[in-house]
């Protein structure tokens, strides 16, 4: 059947970057019953890294943790570039033969859920113009980001710069940087990642922070994996390496949380042995916030500190307090003289994907919902999400929730039931902010988002042994869960 007339199917997946691909994969094997398909509002798969082309993109987590489990990845080289990522998911995507589930340029603008019928009923824009498609279940894997521009803050005088102004998410490609002198805004993992990439071609970077991030060093290439992968079948190497890491992952989350202080010193000591002698580190590398109250920065092979040690490139500390035709002034009176100004200011959050949702016709407040096992919402049906964990891998979480789906939807269909819909009944369970990370895109929408309760399964979890447990073998009939028939039926 073609898919301009499958407008009923039983599983619609949005969005097909890592967190999709996952859902497709489990779904088209754990529930090869069911009729998946994938809605992808891009002309192409790969989420954020289809979306962002600066300079030196790439992810802070290992490949051996941000491979699937399903596709594992045997490369050598541990941390990669954003293209090498995008290739990896394309590969999957036809090796596993997920591409016929995807419809590219199919953006979601609404979803309505019907008790009477117990199906979602969404508005789709596609290449042929508007479209309803309905389905049992959904499933929204849209990422974090807004992809129509990223996050500028109003600098005064910003029109007064006769340079570029450029935000890594509309990354010009024909931007000329050689001899030019770069103010580059940001502390955040995307300046820290930038920052050596246009040290190597600019004339100079000042790398301007209203304050400084916890930085760490990583080699690119992992020694003690490319040792096990020559020394051992590269299925059992894979096994060990991805343990070892994942492990590693998750006793760095439980030591920032335990001794803060002290790993914070460590982190902040490290970062002042590999700088140059009398270096102010204390200035541009000691963070004011607790560690893992934002994610780490990671920079490879010491690049960043190389960098400063050339003298190619300069750390810069204070607040901006307008912009002018040469450059930047801060509140302090110092000058920062620039051709180009990369504003890695942030992005802006968009829960789920900026869908509008209803429920029988009435709006849904997703603020006044509770987070269910970190993947489902009280008070609505048949609806499920991915995000990723703080201090590891987003893939990592996307497995876990698309495998535990994947045993609801089964339990669903060989029980003939209808609908499930978790509630929060427990007057004992208090409500908190959804997370305590808080870098600026999640600041700015916090008041907007889910809420998570004091304890499991409303509290959001960041260990993923125990998640794994939940995901394979925890019974999916649960005291949160009602499941139900459709009036229909």
């Amino acid at each position: 059947m073609s898919f301009e007339h499958e407008q009923a199917v039983d599983v619609l997946v949005v969005g097909a970057g890592i967190a999709g691909i996952s859902a497709a994969w489990h779904f088209a094997n754990h529930c090869p019953s069911l009729n998946v398909a994938v809605l992808e509002s891009r002309s192409e798969i790969g989420g954020t890294w289809s979306l962002f082309r600066y300079p030196g993109v790439r992810c802070d987590s290992d490949m051996y943790t941000l491979s699937f489990s399903f596709a594992p990845w045997t490369g050598r080289e541990a941390i990669v570039d954003g293209g090498t990522i995008l290739r990896y998911l394309k590969d999957v995507v036809a090796k596993e033969n997920l591409e016929p589930l995807i419809r590219f340029n199919h953006g979601v603008r609404e979803a309505r859920w019907s008790s009477e019928t117990a199906k979602w009923t969404l508005a789709v824009d596609t290449p042929d113009g508007p479209r309803t498609m309905t389905c049992s279940f959904l499933m929204v894997c849209t990422g974090y980001y807004r992809y129509d521009g990223g996050y500028l803050p109003e600098f005064p005088g910003i029109e007064d710069f006769h340079g570029p102004v450029v935000h890594p998410q509309e990354w010009p490609e024909d931007l000329a940087l050689k001899d030019k002198r770069v103010a580059l805004i940001g502390s955040g993992a995307t300046a820290m990642t930038l920052a050596p990439r246009l040290a190597e071609e600019a004339r100079h970077v000042s790398v301007v922070q209203r304050s400084p991030s916890y930085v760490v060093s990583r080699p690119q290439r992992d020694r003690f994996a490319n040792l096990l992968l020559r020394c051992l079948p590269d299925s059992l190497a894979l096994q060990i390496i991805r343990a070892k890491n994942i492990s590693l992952m998750t006793l760095s989350l439980y030591l920032a949380r335990r001794v803060p202080e002290r790993m914070g010193e460590a982190i902040i000591d490290r970062a002042k042995r590999e700088l140059p002698p009398g270096y102010d580190s204390d200035t541009h590398f000691r963070p004011r916030y607790k560690i893992w109250d934002n994610r780490l920065c990671l920079i490879l092979d010491g690049n960043l500190f190389e960098s400063i040690g050339r003298g190619d490139l300069s750390m810069v500390t204070g607040e901006i307090e307008r912009f002018t035709e040469a450059g930047l002034v801060l509140t302090s009176g110092e000058q920062v003289s620039a051709d180009v100004v990369v504003a890695a200011t942030g992005f802006h959050m968009r829960l789920f994907g900026g869908i509008e949702f209803y429920r029988d016709d009435e709006p849904i407040d997703f603020s006044s919902t509770v987070c269910y096992k970190g993947m489902m919402l009280d008070g609505v049906p048949n609806f499920a999400f991915t995000v990723g964990y703080q201090a590891a891998s987003y893939t990592l979480k996307a497995d876990i929730v698309s495998r535990y789906v994947s045993r609801l939807l089964d339990y669903l269909h060989s029980h003939r039931i209808s609908s499930v819909t978790p509630h929060l009944d427990d007057d004992s369970v208090s409500l908190e902010p959804f997370t305590g990370y808080r870098p600026g895109y999640v600041e700015r929408v916090l008041s907007d988002l889910p809420r998570q309760g004091s304890r499991p399964p409303w509290r959001l979890s960041m260990n993923y042994y125990r998640d794994m447990w939940m995901a394979r073998a925890q019974p999916v009939q649960d005291d949160n869960l009602r499941f139900s028939q459709s009036v229909a039926q």
